[in-house]
């Protein structure tokens, strides 16, 4: 099966080689008219100002979408203002190659792996250039940040409407004093759409997610209000290659592997908040959904992240249905190559395992791995990016004790919860029955152990 997407002819982009040249150069400030103090005089972006919101609601389909009457919005958030924009910068050549141009297929099998032949991103993407051993590190500006980029690559301003009503601002000042969030195009992209969503930009966070950054990123799929168009995050050691706050998006209308996974529901608060583990899938993770207010399942989820991050444990995240779904995913990838225990057939992918790729979107570098895709070769990568059952219990165990005590899960107490996690614990090898057994099919052909009783 063979995805058609848009094509539209690119070049490689001018705005982020760090020797500049004469074609990035603006008039006033540093002459690469960025994000820095030399160049915010006077400047404008446009500015999409949405409206908070507290509900969700589910539709038949099942995808949660958020409930609030904001009638008629003043711009498309996603097809005309993020889509729209994002081809204007196509058009104008910012990106550093043409990703419409690279072949992408859905492999056959049970799962739906998606498959991408993308060598410009191997060749051009900006290399990592800090520790991954740690995931917490400090901002450092002498380093590649958000504020080095052109304005041209920003899309517009993301924030909280001050009326409670959605509004839009085409020519909107950017404000040094209340560092705007910002939306701009990632020049190294994996798909249609791709962008990045940067946090308070001009505050230089960190690559860590806190509960404010985090809820802006939920508040940004509700907008979208599409469960084709998903958000991703990935921590240090977990693959994310620039050490300043920031998540991923873009637009594919497959649906993820990931998220055709079954689950087994581990427990649900009193808020609505159900949380699962992932069955049937070859990297273990919490699956988030539900809540009786966005609050409840966003805090659930950044104060899993943050006692993630606290413990130096890698991971990524997948925001998914508009916000209500969402995939806490701890990994080990890094962590097993430092230790040489991953095999040179997997090394010589150089695939990087993050976010995308753990969601059953495989971004090949080499044409021959492309060629060769099947289902089987996915499954063996991603299940060398997973924790260990064990070591997967133990980090459940410490996420939940982290989530109670913050009264993030109303109404369950902390032993209650351990208490869950204790009884998971017991059914290690009914989860390792089920995945051997899917394994096995995959490669057999034979169904008949699939059935989940």
């Amino acid at each position: 099966m063979m995805l058609r997407i848009k094509r539209v002819p690119t070049v490689v982009s001018n705005y982020q080689k760090e020797d500049g040249n004469e074609g990035s150069r603006r008039e006033g400030g540093c002459g690469r008219n960025c994000l820095q103090n030399c160049c915010l005089q006077d400047a404008c972006l446009p500015l999409y100002a949405f409206k908070k919101v507290d509900s969700i609601v589910s539709e038949k389909k099942g995808v949660g979408v958020f409930e609030y009457d904001k009638g008629e919005p003043p711009v498309a958030f996603l097809d005309s203002l993020l889509l729209g924009e994002w081809e204007d910068r196509m058009q104008r050549g910012l990106f550093r190659y043409d990703v419409t141009a690279c072949e992408t297929k859905v492999i056959p099998g049970q799962h739906g792996f998606i498959a991408q032949l993308n060598e410009g991103r191997h060749l051009k993407k900006r290399p990592t250039e800090f520790r991954v051993d740690k995931v917490l590190q400090p901002f450092d500006g002498n380093k590649f940040n958000f504020t080095k980029v052109g304005q041209e690559e920003v899309l517009f301003q993301f924030g909280a409407s001050e009326d409670g009503e959605v509004q839009f601002f085409p020519d909107a000042p950017i404000d040094p004093e209340n560092s705007p969030s910002m939306v701009a195009i990632n020049v190294s992209p994996i798909e249609y759409g791709h962008v990045l969503l940067i946090p308070r930009v001009l505050d230089c966070l960190p690559q860590r997610i806190d509960r404010d950054s985090f809820m802006l990123a939920i508040y940004m799929a509700a907008e979208a209000g599409n469960p084709y168009f998903r958000l991703g995050y990935n921590s240090l050691g977990a693959f994310a290659t620039i050490n300043h706050l920031h998540f991923q998006a873009y637009y594919l209308a497959v649906p993820f592997p990931i998220e055709k996974a079954p689950t087994k529901e581990i427990t649900t608060s009193d808020a609505g908040v159900k949380i699962s583990e992932l069955v049937n899938y070859p990297v273990r993770g919490l699956v988030f959904e539900g809540g009786n207010a966005l609050l409840d399942v966003s805090n659930g989820v950044s104060d899993a992240c943050i006692c993630l991050q606290e413990n130096n444990i890698p991971y990524n995240v997948l925001i998914a249905d508009c916000g209500n779904r969402i995939f806490l995913l701890p990994q080990c990838y890094a962590e097993k190559q430092a230790l040489g225990e991953v095999s040179a057939e997997l090394l010589d992918t150089q695939v990087n395992p993050a976010v995308w790729e753990i969601s059953g979107h495989m971004v090949l570098k080499r044409k021959k791995d492309y060629e060769e895709a099947s289902e089987e070769n996915a499954w063996r990568l991603l299940a060398e990016v997973s924790l260990s059952e064990e070591r997967f219990q133990e980090v459940t165990a410490l996420i939940f004790e982290a989530i109670s005590y913050r009264s993030c899960v109303i109404g369950t107490d902390s032993e209650n919860l351990l208490e869950d996690v204790n009884v998971e614990h017991q059914l290690v090898e009914e989860v390792n029955a089920i995945n051997e057994c899917s394994h096995q099919a995959m490669v057999t052909g034979n169904q008949d152990c699939l059935v989940l009783h």
